[in-house]
């Protein structure tokens, strides 16, 4: 009842499109073979006209008329095929635009479902919780690497003793100076001087001699 107060459901109502081009199509079918058989009895007609126009004269007039009569009927004809046509293009194009425009809409809606409650201002507001966090994450960043400043400077102090130890060393494993005059410098550089060389030797040899005594 409802139905028939206020329509067709929407399931039939998309069916409806569908009805009417599939109707269509089948009348022009039947339209188009009518066509092509008053072509055929206009080319009939003709030919048993022009068979007769010398020698039957009657045969040849009847034979006009009927041509006549079948060519307008193919006008007819051809009238109608080319408005079905036209018909059937207008409702193949309005289904299409309506398709289309559900398509549309569910991309539309599947575009809202997306983007939610987004806007500009929240997406502003967005970048700027971004920015604040990653300027945290840097400030986190810099204070640990510079965490505990007090252990850099043991760090430092134990270097500077470590230095010293080392200055220590050298300074205790170099040889003690000759007592004897400075040496003149050589002539020929890398060597040592003959005079220093004849005086370790000189030396030695008290030092053997003096050995060789408390033996």
């Amino acid at each position: 009842m409802w139905n028939m107060l206020f329509g067709p459901s929407a399931a039939k109502k998309k069916d409806i499109p569908k009805k009417a081009i599939l109707d269509v199509r089948q009348q022009l079918e039947m339209l188009q073979k009518k066509e092509k058989h008053l072509e055929q009895q206009i080319e009939e007609q003709d030919n048993i006209a022009r068979k007769n126009v010398q020698t039957n004269k009657t045969a040849a007039m009847t034979a006009l008329k009927r041509k006549k009569m079948h060519m307008n009927h193919l006008t007819s004809t051809q009238s109608q095929i080319a408005t079905l046509e036209q018909q059937m293009h207008a409702v193949e194009t309005a289904n299409l635009n309506v398709e289309t425009l559900k398509v549309m809409k569910s991309a539309s809606n599947a575009m809202k479902v997306i983007h939610g409650g987004m806007n500009v201002d929240k997406v502003d507001e967005t970048m700027e919780e971004i920015r604040e966090q990653q300027q945290i994450a840097d400030e986190i960043g810099n204070a640990i690497i510079n965490m505990n400043p007090a252990e850099d400077d043991d760090l430092n102090e134990q270097l500077a003793e470590l230095e010293q130890e080392v200055l220590d060393d050298k300074m205790l494993g170099a040889p003690s100076a000759p007592i004897t005059s400075t040496p003149h410098i050589s002539a020929v550089k890398g060597k040592v001087p003959i005079h220093e060389e004849e005086d370790d030797e000189e030396e030695l040899r008290k030092l053997r001699a003096e050995m060789a005594i408390a033996s």
